[in-house]
């Protein structure tokens, strides 16, 4: 994997470039001799997979904002984040790290499809879909079906609605189910394939189980689109299959030396900003959860368990605050989690607890994904059992398989927040004490859309940024139907 990494430096392809003047001798002139002008396909997926779990899991796309919103994580020093005080220019960044990986995977498509590459392309596709998941997530609506086109000379792409773009994402996998259906006998995906190694079966398998995400999402306000896409992976699953264990998990597992280190642990190197959250250790010791110590350390004063709140207003003793857990930010060589087989099966759950067909009970697929969560996370069989005897009893509750799914999502912040934005569980989450943009009583609904678009595309961001208000707020996303909420 580190040989792959380090070729990929000169490889990387420019996203926008804005042109203020021409020359005859552009091309030319413009020429770089020493730089590569084309890459292997293999090495431009490493390059956005690596890119991908470095610029959407590190402390500023994840742990600052997202999984503080999501009440995860607290900040307990330089607390501005959580107080929904953000910085403009990471804004923007995760705006163009967005596109960037768009575009590289576009590049992908364009080899794959000029080879004949199907199982490479359906990679891609799924890719694709990650990637515009998270930031429709992030701002709502964005650009996708006209982004991309600059070689078209489209230079202001226009905006499209979330209502449009999760069904676009839904044929978008269905596309790569098929492509993936039949793995070639030519490895196509190459070394290049650093989450699964070439086995094209498991991006299969994350093709449907991310259509299962979607879909589900979506649920409560499209049925007439997510329960026939549910019903058809869950029905036939030789032609649909699904992730069946943690052998499944799509984890970025980084080589843990430097610059390769998995981001919470490099930031950890230099910096003690982060706690675990009063939210989540609250609920963790209301259940007697066997998760709590591998999530989170004990207190230094006293060894208990005792999380801090999201965005304070004081500044604690942080001896008395639990910090994050050794497996998720004390090791080099940690993970950075794109999709676990614990998810599945709470979509799988939540759509049989609404009397859709999935060719299981509410409880065994509940069961099968607390059980998943807690297998991944290190917990004896023994303790299992208790658990699923105790705390973590099926209640055959809709709010219990929320919780339960929001406590498994554990490091993926922009999941757990748009689950809670989807159903407001845990109903213990908080807007921040200190928070910067009084009145509202629900943590953030969205981000602010980067100042740029305004003043580069602002005539097609400008109906869209108008229905932002306080930056956070103002218009919900498509699948957040709670009411009273501002």
């Amino acid at each position: 994997m580190k040989k792959y990494l380090l070729k990929l430096g000169a490889l990387i392809f420019l996203t926008v470039i804005i042109f203020s003047s021409c020359t005859e001798k552009f091309g030319e002139i413009n020429t770089d001799p020493d730089r590569a002008k084309d890459a292997p396909a293999t090495n431009v997926l490493a390059w956005v997979l690596r890119y991908y779990a470095a610029t959407h899991y590190d402390p500023w796309a994840d742990m600052n904002e997202p999984s503080t919103y999501a009440g995860h994580l607290a900040k307990i020093q330089y607390i501005d984040e959580a107080r929904y005080n953000f910085r403009p220019g990471v804004v923007e960044n995760h705006w163009y790290y967005g596109y960037i990986l768009l575009n590289n995977i576009n590049e992908i498509k364009k080899k794959a499809t000029a080879d004949g590459a199907d199982n490479l392309l359906g990679a891609a596709k799924v890719l694709e879909a990650i990637i515009v998941q998270t930031m429709t997530d992030r701002w709502r609506d964005i650009p996708y079906s006209d982004a991309i086109k600059l070689g078209e000379g489209v230079l202001l792409p226009k905006y499209d609605k979330q209502e449009d773009i999760y069904p676009a994402l839904l044929n978008l996998l269905s596309e790569a189910n098929t492509l993936l259906s039949t793995p070639s006998a030519v490895d196509e995906l190459g070394e290049g394939d650093l989450i699964y190694k070439g086995d094209v079966s498991k991006w299969q398998k994350l093709a449907n189980s991310l259509r299962l995400r979607m879909a589900i999402r979506i649920s409560g306000v499209a049925e007439q689109i997510a329960r026939p896409v549910v019903e058809t992976i869950l029905g036939n699953p030789a032609a649909n299959p699904i992730m069946t264990d943690n052998d499944d998990n799509a984890m970025f597992v980084w080589p843990g030396a430097a610059p390769y280190e998995e981001p919470w642990y490099a930031d950890s190197k230099t910096r003690d900003d982060h706690g675990v959250a009063d939210v989540l250790i609250n609920e963790l010791l209301a259940l007697d959860d066997p998760r709590l110590p591998v999530y989170a350390l004990p207190a230094t004063s006293d060894g208990q368990y005792r999380g801090f709140t999201v965005g304070a207003v004081a500044q604690p003793n942080i001896a008395t605050i639990s910090r994050i857990g050794r497996r998720f930010r004390l090791d080099p060589k940690g993970f950075s989690p794109i999709m676990r087989y614990a998810e599945v099966m709470f979509c799988v759950a939540e759509a049989s607890k609404l009397g859709w067909t999935t060719g299981t009970t509410t409880e065994e697929a509940y069961e099968a994904a607390v059980t998943a969560s807690l297998e991944e996370n290190g917990v004896e069989q023994d303790d299992i059992d208790a658990y699923l005897a105790g705390g973590g009893a099926f209640a055959d509750d809709m709010e219990q398989i929320h919780l339960q799914e929001w406590i498994a999502l554990f490091k993926q912040g922009m999941e757990a927040w748009t689950l809670y934005r989807r159903t407001g569980v845990p109903s213990t989450h908080y807007v921040a004490p200190g928070s910067m943009f009084p009145g509202h009583n629900s943590p953030p609904f969205r981000y602010p859309y980067p100042a740029n678009e305004g003043t580069l595309n602002g005539a097609n961001n400008k109906p869209f940024s108008d229905e932002v208000k306080d930056s956070f707020w103002g218009k919900q996303m498509w699948y957040d139907q709670r009411t009273g909420v501002n």
